[in-house]
């Protein structure tokens, strides 16, 4: 059996924690620890929405160059999550944190420089895209299926509805700073929150696995054991698998229907119909605290009633409100969109996790949710580029909301052929 790092052979293993002791276990220090993470991270990708205003009017770019760099940062932010996941399940989730911790927070710095549109490209689409794939739900995933057994699914919910609190706690605020002091004031604040006081923290509280510091994962029964190793060849079964393309081709709807979308292009939409800029990044505060409720309580929901039917639901209700959007003409009706679509912003992110780590084994839930987050990435990327060009043909972002919803609900018929156990496709 492999054993702990930092233990000599012929040595007692590390003593356990008793039943009988009080206080919280130790997975909870880790998950409010990789909050933080993935917060920060998330806080970071979602600048490029809030100054891109900012930058057409300073440098005079075209809109499709600048989300060609958003695109290029959301398919390399996809790409390299596969990649990173499978060391995540051979090395562990600690280092590959750290190291794209600092690559994100080192691009975001280098963005203050820029002066050409391909500057953004290099920093933005390159630099960043690389390290947003580390601080994300990939680490969520690993770091969830690894810590906890019981309350997995709340688990996932609330890393998940950390993406949701940077846009709720961060958006307004970032806004503000870039109307009042410039998009560089905002780009600096995330640079060094990242780098010096995420990095530090996740150097000093995040560890990979329970079994080295003699523990059990939340909600384990029996002794604590080494982690075990991930299969060989993951990859190999989950591409034969018709449960890993549903929950691709559903996730990549996710992608282009949320981050590729909203995240993108929701303030500049608004302002062409007349909203102020601090009235639509409210509405990105209000969609994140919606989204917080909505996947925390996507998490427990699946604890107690499977992941399949809601996760049809969610895509059910996000079609639904997305047709609806191009009614929205006043305050009052965009913060009441807000909160219909913030439910269910990420509340697939729980059901989806916990869908391949059932299937596929929580031993290689690196890389084979890290390909499944691909997809979505790649449907995240199609929308950053996709919505600026079909605006261009069209005078409008209206019919590209419109296209979105019809695709959502092709989510949701892609969720209900899988079987009711969420392990294989229905049978017709």
């Amino acid at each position: 059996m492999r054993r702990s790092r930092g233990r000599k052979r012929g040595t007692p293993p590390l003593p356990l924690r008793k039943p009988g002791n009080t206080g919280p276990h130790h997975a909870w220090t880790i998950l409010a620890v990789c909050f933080v993470v993935l917060l920060m991270a998330a806080v970071a990708r979602s600048v490029p929405g809030i100054v891109l205003v900012s930058l057409e009017r300073e440098f005079g770019w075209s809109r499709e160059s600048i989300t060609l760099a958003v695109s290029v940062n959301m398919l390399l932010f996809g790409l390299a999550g596969p990649f990173l996941g499978r060391w995540m399940d051979l090395y562990g989730p600690r280092r590959i944190a750290l190291w794209t911790l600092g690559l994100l927070a080192l691009g975001t710095a280098g963005t203050l420089w820029m002066r050409e549109p391909w500057h953004m490209l290099l920093l933005w689409g390159g630099v960043v895209g690389l390290g947003s794939g580390g601080p994300s739900m990939i680490l969520g995933a690993a770091v969830a299926n690894r810590w906890f057994v019981a309350r997995r699914g709340l688990a996932l919910g609330i890393l998940g509805a950390a993406m949701s609190a940077g846009q709720l706690v961060f958006t307004p605020f970032l806004m503000r700073l870039t109307l009042e002091q410039g998009w560089r004031a905002a780009a600096l604040f995330v640079a060094v929150a990242l780098g010096a006081v995420v990095w530090p923290l996740a150097w000093a509280f995040l560890r990979d696995d329970p079994g080295a510091l003699g523990l059990r994962p939340y909600g384990a029964d029996g002794p604590a054991t080494a982690p075990q190793r991930p299969d060989p060849r993951p990859m190999r079964a989950a591409l034969r698998s018709p449960l890993f393309w549903l929950l691709a081709l559903s996730f990549g709807i996710c992608g282009l229907t949320t981050s590729g979308l909203f995240q993108t292009h929701l303030i500049a939409h608004g302002v062409e119909h007349g909203f102020p800029e601090m009235t639509l990044a409210a509405s990105l505060g209000v969609m994140g605290a919606a989204d917080m409720v909505g996947t925390v309580a996507s998490g427990w929901i699946c604890d107690r009633f499977g992941a399949r039917l809601p996760l049809a639901g969610y895509y059910l209700l996000r079609g639904a409100s997305l047709l609806a959007l191009p009614w929205v003409d006043s305050t009052g009706e965009l913060l009441a969109f807000s909160v219909v679509y913030g439910l269910n912003w990420l509340s697939t992110v729980p059901a989806t996790s916990a869908l391949a780590a059932d299937g596929f084994g929580r031993r290689n839930v690196g890389v084979v949710f890290g390909w499944i987050f691909f997809a979505h990435q790649a449907g995240a990327a199609l929308a950053a580029y996709g919505a600026s060009y079909l605006r261009a043909q069209f005078g409008d972002y209206l019919p590209v909301f419109a296209l979105a919803g019809v695709l959502a609900w092709l989510g949701t018929g892609l969720i209900l052929c899988l079987r009711p156990d969420g392990a294989a496709p229905v049978r017709a």
